[in-house]
């Protein structure tokens, strides 16, 4: 257990309570001033004096513009997770991007059965909760439509969509072992609290999440540990856990990222002297801190960005002499050795065949760019509404960066029981070593594909301003259905008889 190297986040946990609303919308607000990273909301759908959870986030997120709002943590049995699933892919998209997606099995029973909502046993609020991210997860994956025939949850053919605008985390809030287990398992993050689990007893929680992970083939610095804290200012040193002068505070934070990988920390407080000295005095500290102590190069919080229009990717992935659209060098890709994928049983051969499907889902939108391109050179619609489209495609979801968007939409719509799909790429180079040059090269495709989606985005705003620049979006949209299709299909051509033959997604 140590540091893993994640940017650290600090934010305020803010009472929903509807009789304080105006002063919980100012402290939101101010939580963005001050430079805090995100805004948790506690939500209890039985409570009556709470405001609903989802209907403030999405408030909020219209009144602020940068810092990340999540539910801490939701309420499942009360928020079926295909209209959840939904509802946070649709926020995301509005908010540019700034939604997590806390998860707990539902405490209180006697308030979720006062409400009508199902009344489970603890084991069972477990498994529906691993259904649930099995939903949620098909929902957010481009494909066919899903079926899941799960005991507490089912889809019938429901099909994807909206994708959000990033890969939204799932943050489950953690206590008991088995609970533990499922968030080294299939968790994006692990929400304790410190009311709950104080830091004595992070050690053993920890432990099991990341053993959890280690067996399920993940790196535990995969799940992204956020802790709930609260405690006093004061200026006496020696009161115990966050009780004391910031620097105290700073150095106990600091110390939970160093031992337990710590790295998001949502303060409850409801006084917004509480909020500035957390944000301006405390957060500062625990940054330099653990900056002081890590290696340079260590931070692994926040996604590389793309030069507009510029793939970053090593120069041989390049073309050199290869006609006037085309951006990618063909001859230079590795390849593997190949089998017979029809020596398989059928059942391997589909699955493999899933990542064509989720392919073709590529290949469809690329089409649909290209006929309202075409409507715009017919002057029935206009290049903002084009860009519009663009943006709501799944290619453009902020997937195509350091090869998360594979990652991605090689879930190959698997339910609960898949491992998580975040690391199929590893998955494949550790079953499969010889495959590494393969995914590596993939890889670098998806950044060239990025520099030129961002290529094309920058000819739609210029077109916007000049109309006559049409032919500058019309040579984007070629480099980008050059350079996808070629790599859609080197992509099945090296992985589709691998996925299928090693059983990775089942």
């Amino acid at each position: 257990m140590a540091d893993f190297g994640h940017e650290l986040w600090f934010g305020a946990f803010l009472t929903p309570d509807a009789a304080g609303r105006r002063r919980l919308e100012r402290q939101a607000l101010l939580a963005e001033d001050l430079g805090l990273d995100i805004l948790g909301f506690q939500d209890h759908p039985y409570q009556p004096s709470f405001l609903d959870t989802w209907t403030l986030l999405s408030v909020l997120a219209a009144r602020t513009s940068r810092i990340r709002l999540f539910p801490d943590v939701v309420n499942l049995p009360l928020r079926p997770p295909a209209v959840l699933a939904r509802s946070a892919a649709s926020l995301d998209l509005l908010s540019d991007g700034r939604v997590e997606l806390g998860l707990g099995s539902g405490a209180f029973p006697g308030g979720v059965a006062a409400l009508g909502g199902p009344v489970r046993t603890p084991a069972e609020s477990v498994d529906a909760l691993e259904e649930a991210i099995g939903v949620m997860r098909a929902l957010w994956t481009p494909g066919d439509g899903v079926h899941i025939d799960g005991r507490h949850y089912r889809l019938d053919g429901a099909h994807p969509g909206p994708f959000p605008a990033h890969p939204i985390g799932l943050w489950i809030g953690a206590y008991k072992r088995r609970m533990l287990e499922l968030t080294g398992r299939l968790g994006d993050g692990w929400v304790p609290s410190s009311g709950y689990a104080a830091p004595s007893e992070l050690a053993g929680m920890s432990a099991i999440v990341d053993a959890a992970a280690e067996q399920a083939g993940r790196d535990p610095g995969d799940v992204r540990r956020v802790y709930n804290v609260s405690g006093r200012f004061s200026g006496l040193a020696g009161g115990g856990f966050l009780d004391g002068p910031p620097k105290i505070w700073a150095e106990q934070l600091a110390e939970l990222t160093f031992r337990y990988g710590m790295s998001v920390f949502v303060l409850a407080a409801d006084d917004e002297r509480s909020l500035r000295t957390f944000a301006e005095e405390v957060a500062p500290a625990v940054r330099e801190a653990v900056a002081r102590e890590r290696p340079a190069a260590s931070s692994t919080g926040s996604a590389s960005s793309v030069e507009e229009g510029a793939p970053v990717a090593p120069p041989a992935v390049l073309a050199t002499e290869r006609g006037s659209v085309s951006v990618l060098d063909e001859a230079t890709r590795p390849r593997s050795a190949k089998r017979d994928i029809n020596a398989l049983p059928p059942a391997q051969r589909a699955n493999g065949q899933r990542l064509v499907l989720i392919h073709d889902h590529l290949r469809q939108e690329l089409t649909q760019i290209r006929d309202a391109l075409e409507q715009v050179a017919d002057g029935q619609t206009d290049a903002e509404s084009l860009r519009s489209l663009i943006n709501q495609l799944t290619m453009r979801q902020n997937y195509w960066t350091l090869g998360t968007f594979c990652a991605s939409y090689c879930r190959l719509l698997t339910t609960h029981h898949t491992i998580e799909d975040e690391h199929m790429f590893p998955m494949l180079t550790g079953a499969e070593p010889s495959l590494g040059p393969v995914v590596e090269r993939l890889e670098q495709e998806h950044e060239v594909i990025a520099g030129v989606l961002t290529g094309l985005d920058a000819a739609l705003v210029a077109m916007i301003e000049d109309p006559e620049k049409l032919d500058g979006v019309r040579l984007q949209v070629d480099l980008l259905a050059d350079a996808l299709l070629s790599h859609l299909g080197y992509e099945e051509e090296e992985l589709v008889e691998p996925l299928a033959r090693l059983n990775l997604g089942i």
